[in-house]
Order: C-alpha cells, then structure tokens, then sequence
C-alpha cells in the first residue's frame, strides 16, 4: 500500500527531474552581498554568519573547479554513480555584472557529472538581463532559483536589517516564474517580533506566490552575529522553540500551504562551537521522521487548510 500523502518532499521532485541520484555541492564563488558593502547597508543581516552552512571544501582560496571535484570525492564514496548540481551557496550569488556571472555559472557547468544550477540570491538582487540569460540556460540544463525570503512582513525585514521589502520578493519570483525558471525560497520561522499566529499566516502570503520549492527552519542564534548580541541584552525579546512547539508550528504552516509546493527541509544544523541556542541535537532525517508520525497521529498533510485560506 502507498504511504498517505503529507507533503511534497525534495527528494520525489528530483526523481521527476532527474533519472539518477544527484547531489548539491555548495560553492563560494567569492560573491559578497549588497547589505554588506555598503550598497544597502553594512553588516548584513543580523542573524547572518556564512560559516554555518559552508563545508570545508567550500572556500574563496579554491575554484570553483577545486570546490566542485571535491565535493564530488565526498560524496561518491557512497554513491560512484551520483551526478551533482553546482549550488552557488554563500552570500549573493546574482550580484555582479552578466559576463562575470555568465563565466561562473558556465565554468560550474563545464565539470564532469555537473547537470544544473542552483543559486541562492536575494530578491533585491535579480536583473532582468540575468533571468534572461538563465532563462535560455533552463533550456539545456536544470536552473533553480533559490530567494532569501526570510519574512512576508516589512516590519520583520527592517527589524533584522534584511535591506529589502516583501513587495521586493513578489516581484523577483513572479519575474523568474514568468521566464519558466523553478523558482525556490526561504523562510525562517521564530523570528523576533512574530507570533505563531504571525507565522501561519504567513503560509497564505507564501502560497499567493509561483514557487517552486521551500525551505523553512527554526531561527538560531549564531555566535559573531548581531541578533546574538541582542538575545544577551534583551533576552525577552526573543522566543527560541522547543522542538516540539516548533513541530506543531510546523504542521501549521504546511496545513494552510498550497499543496504543490514542494517542500526541501524543516530543521537548519549550525555547527555546535556557532550555535548559541536553541540547541537540539538533532539531525534533519530525525526530525524528518518525528513530524512524519505526528502529522499522521494528527491526520495532517500539505494544503488541509489552504482552501480556507481564500486563496
């Protein structure tokens, strides 16, 4: 018998694209970040620090090649026949000029078993030329577009000094939409300032959008950052989940979310000597398994609620 639906997994979306075993390999192709060089502001996000989602082959020092075919050496000693998709990871990956970004994304291309792109970006940070350009590339390889969302409230973006609006994002994925790009994006539930009932509202804003894919994970405070600063001195500010409040808040959401939407994960794993709280000790495919049982034990699954959203 068939498992019951709950939601829309990453790894059943690769299968429809893909007729073998792929593999991201984050890269830092040495972009920097509009928030950071003083284009927008400087500092750049409060809860932001890159070295929490960077591997050890993922450095400036290495190219694009050099990061590529190491990450390969990872991750084939378990699958010999994985192919890869080149994920332009850290900081802003659509910010620079066309030629320069065209040479990145085409010397990534260029690698052995490379069979796509995914790039992370801001939506402040996306031309019309470029979506042009990837837009003729989708039609040879695979292109996702991965949106730094963070919040659909103003309020929320300016308090964590996000630099863009949530009017910003609409129109950089209905732009990419429009061109038949797979468009992703990121949200981060727990932020301070919001509600859980801020939160679930949010899924209705989230739902109003062409996405393709989703990311959700809990807010965590990062040692070096500013947001960790704030917790210290203003600890009431914040409210930090347990796991399974963070759980429940989850199933929320993905209740009122349109069902189509394909979900890639819940649960961010910062480094232990990074992390500041809330420390959970657990691993995505645990977490995974835990909101599996409960959305069963619940009869939850994607989109229950999203019909009464009105939308």
């Amino acid at each position: 018998m068939d498992a019951p639906f709950l939601y829309n997994d990453f790894s059943t979306f690769l299968k429809r694209h893909f007729p073998f075993k792929v593999q991201k390999i984050s890269l830092n192709a040495g972009f920097t970040c509009p928030n950071r060089d003083g284009t927008k502001g400087y500092g750049g996000c409060t809860y932001c620090n890159n070295q929490t989602f960077n591997p050890e082959y993922c450095r400036t020092d290495k190219s694009i090649v050099q990061q590529l075919e190491e990450g390969k050496l990872f991750f084939a000693r378990k699958y010999p026949q994985m192919k890869y998709l080149a994920y332009f990871q850290a900081y802003t990956n659509t910010y620079g000029g066309l030629e320069a970004l065209r040479r990145k994304y085409e010397e990534a291309l260029a690698v052995d078993d490379v069979v796509g792109l995914v790039i992370g970006t801001r939506p402040d940070c996306m031309s019309d030329e470029l979506l042009d350009y990837l837009a003729e590339q989708k039609e040879r390889t695979f292109v996702l577009i991965e949106y730094g969302i963070e919040s659909t409230s103003d309020k929320t973006l300016r308090r964590i000094n996000r630099g863009h609006t949530w009017a910003e994002t609409v129109d950089a994925v209905r732009r990419t939409s429009e061109r038949g790009i797979l468009c992703g994006g990121h949200v981060i539930l727990g932020l301070p300032g919001e509600t859980r009932a801020d939160m679930v509202r949010q899924a209705e804003d989230i739902s109003s959008l062409p996405l393709t894919t989703l990311k959700l994970h809990q807010l965590q405070l990062i040692r070096g950052t500013r947001m960790a600063r704030e917790y210290e001195e203003k600890p009431e500010d914040f409210h930090l989940f347990d796991v399974d409040e963070y759980m429940e808040v989850v199933i929320d959401y993905v209740e009122r979310l349109r069902p189509d939407i394909v979900l890639e994960r819940f649960l961010s794993q910062s480094p232990k000597d990074l992390l500041v709280a809330p420390d959970w000790n657990l691993k995505n495919y645990e977490f995974n398994h835990r909101l599996w049982k409960r959305m069963r034990e619940l009869d939850a699954y994607q989109g229950k609620k999203y019909d009464k959203c009105g939308k």
